[in-house]
């Protein structure tokens, strides 16, 4: 391999690859086109982890594996396939939650560095906390599309995965899926919470129970057991779900009030249409309500023999299975023609559904090959080389794809996980929420947390020791002596993470507002509040669909869920210049002062101008940005900001593969 041809490294550059240990997290898209660059380079000692196993969809990107892979563990394949491009490398693979125990700051010590190609949040700040605890190089990876990204992280060096906020998915209330929905997605997520309810075992029921005569009067029977009862009969199905359970939602007028949207009954004659085919018809264009119709039958009939072969009582929804996936889309699009609602095509409901973001084959090879450079310059020491680089979609106006920071960007100050003593406030209805609420939902769910100890005047009130014997759980928060204005800490053993936690009361009245939020303190709280009076006045519908609410004035991401009025509460013109001045901004590598070429010590060819490394340069990024007074002033204060940095930004939205 390239490590062991005389002249390729230097001889001190040769032993460190031969010699150094890596930890590679994931072998998924990035994962296999990294582990593949290491092999080839001459890594002789790397371990690899991955939890997943390999399905059909995997194979259009993930080269390692092929269609004997399918169902088996993702490490151990990428392990046996690379193993034939260079039978002498040593690789351990473990099939395996980096989060488990086993995995803890001894695991970590034994390497020299990091690698991060996952697909999850939680993952990666756990990893990002060890490797910060273990004082550990880190470099964090993702693509979503043609864009991407590579991220230098070291604890006092630069800023860590958590410096700053990351976006938090989209989340929509039961009341707007069951009763008022106004959007394509909204009708998907129905659509597969009734597949769970009829097929599986669903905690949400979105089809009304069914009265059945019986002797001596009437029974009610759950829409699953209604449709055992009658043998998953389709038409029998369909009248129920899309006739009967429509009328018993216009029999509650009060939820349609002033609203736009409101279902309307299909016509009695689709009860009894003939079969209209839509095999013939691509995944891209869309049905009509008639194939829709067909394709529910079909889909039903074939699920029903499906889970009569099957041993199990419970099918579970899987994007893979055509079956599955045809009736989520009939489904989907019938309630759509009732409510009113644009349809959508096979295909575009798959993505939805299955929550896919199209992966690119050449943009996991692009990133790929960036972290090997890294892994490089890191292992050197050669750290102010190892500025963050983003892959665009699409070349900018100088024609570069590949931008960088000027600068490795310093850690935030105000950071919660790698800087400060961190103190967050969390606001709830400390008579309603319970202490196992504040276990699964805030430290584990929205922290990230693995392993956290709760403890209150020397008594333990959340463990994570089974052997501790904890009863407190079913307890409120203010039972249990969390009350307004009161403060804990929460410490992670495994993670060597600790945080205060300064409780705010605030009573919950509806059953749409969300059961907590989070802030950096009461200023961004109150500052939140302003904000959300101010759309309230300006917002006129009046749908209950609830956003998360949570402010980050200092960047600190281990307790921000929304970046968008992050940047509305940064009334400081210092600080928001600073967002996109040139310290933290970039340059343009020109071929006078920044084009450098990567020697042989470090394996690559020289990347000039044209072949895409350019940045922006300050007289294209910081503008002033005055401070405004009034929460209108402040939005337009974002969406300045955002105009401004949006070569950069629209590259730093990536995910991973």
């Amino acid at each position: 391999m390239a490590a062991t041809i005389a002249g390729v490294f230097k001889p001190e550059v040769q032993n460190l690859i031969i010699n150094s240990k890596i930890l590679l997290v994931g072998s998924g898209g990035i994962g296999c086109e990294v582990l593949k660059n290491l092999v080839m380079l001459g890594f002789c000692n790397i371990e690899v982890i991955d939890l997943d196993t390999i399905e059909v969809s995997n194979l259009n990107r993930q080269f390692l594996f092929n269609k004997e892979s399918v169902g088996k563990p993702k490490s151990h394949v990428a392990k046996t396939s690379v193993l034939k491009f260079n039978p002498n490398v040593n690789i351990t693979s473990h099939f395996g939650d980096i989060t488990d125990n086993k995995y803890g700051v001894a695991f970590f010590n034994k390497f020299k560095l990091v690698i991060n190609a996952l697909d999850n949040k939680k993952a990666r700040s756990h990893v990002n906390r060890m490797c910060l605890s273990c004082e550990i190089p880190l470099i964090e990876s993702g693509t979503m599309g043609y864009q991407g990204q590579v991220e230098f992280i070291l604890k006092g060096v630069s800023m860590c995965f958590e410096c700053n906020a990351r976006s938090e998915p989209k989340s929509y209330p039961m009341c707007t899926i069951r009763n008022t929905p106004r959007e394509p997605i909204h009708c998907i997520i129905w659509a597969k919470y009734l597949f769970s309810q009829l097929f599986g075992n669903s905690d949400e029921d979105v089809s009304m129970e069914q009265k059945e005569e019986v002797e001596g009067g009437y029974e009610k029977l759950s829409a699953r057991n209604w449709a055992i009862k009658n043998e998953y009969n389709p038409k029998k199905l369909f009248k129920k779900i899309f006739f009967d359970d429509i009328i018993y939602l216009l029999g509650m007028s009060h939820l349609y009030e002033g609203r736009i949207i409101k279902p309307v009954l299909l016509d009695e004659s689709l009860l009894e249409q003939e079969y209209c085919e839509y095999n013939h018809v691509p995944d891209n264009k869309i049905l009509t309500l008639e194939q829709s119709i067909s394709m529910f039958s079909d889909s039903v009939t074939a699920i029903k023999e499906k889970l009569g072969e099957s041993n199990a009582e419970c099918l579970t929804w899987d994007k893979d299975d055509d079956n599955f996936m045809s009736f989520v889309v009939s489904c989907s699009n019938i309630r759509s023609a009732i409510f009113n609602i644009p349809f959508k095509s096979y295909f575009d409901i798959k993505s939805m559904a299955g929550n896919i973001i199209p992966a690119i084959a050449t943009a996991n090879a692009m990133v790929a090959g960036q972290i090997v450079i890294h892994a490089l310059r890191i292992l050197q020491k050669k750290y102010d080389r190892c500025q963050n680089v983003f892959l665009r979609s699409m070349p900018n106006h100088k024609g570069g794809l590949l931008v960088k920071d000027k600068d490795v960007l310093k850690p935030n100050p105000k950071c919660n996980v790698c800087i400060s003593d961190g103190e967050i406030l969390l606001v709830t209805d400390t008579h309603k929420f319970t202490i196992r609420q504040l276990e699964e939902l805030v430290l584990k769910k929205k922290l990230n947390m693995v392993a956290p100890d709760v403890q209150i005047d020397d008594r333990v009130i959340i463990s994570s020791d089974a052997d501790d014997e904890v009863n407190m759980y079913d307890l409120t928060l203010l039972e249990a002596g969390l009350k307004d204005r009161s403060t804990f800490e929460v410490d992670d053993g495994l993670q060597s993470f600790i945080i205060k936690i300064k409780v705010h009361h605030q009573e919950k009245y509806e059953e749409e507002e969300p059961d907590f939020e989070i802030f950096n303190n009461m200023n961004e709280f109150n500052a939140a509040n302003e904000i959300n009076k101010y759309m309230e006045l300006n917002e006129n519908d009046d749908d209950c669909v609830i956003e998360e609410k949570t402010v980050d004035s200092s960047g600190s991401g281990v307790c921000v869920n929304n970046e968008d009025i992050k940047e509305a509460v940064m009334v400081s013109k210092k600080e928001v210049t600073e967002e996109i001045s040139n310290e933290e901004g970039t340059e343009e590598i020109s071929n006078k002062e920044g084009t450098e070429e990567i020697s042989n010590e470090e394996g690559t060819e020289e990347i000039s101008n044209k072949e895409g490394i350019e940045e922006i340069s300050n007289k294209e990024g910081a503008k002033d940005i005055t401070n405004g007074e009034g929460a209108e002033e402040i939005l337009a204060i974002k969406r300045k900001a955002a105009e401004e940095i949006e070569d950069i930004n629209d590259v730093k939205k990536s995910r991973v593969d």
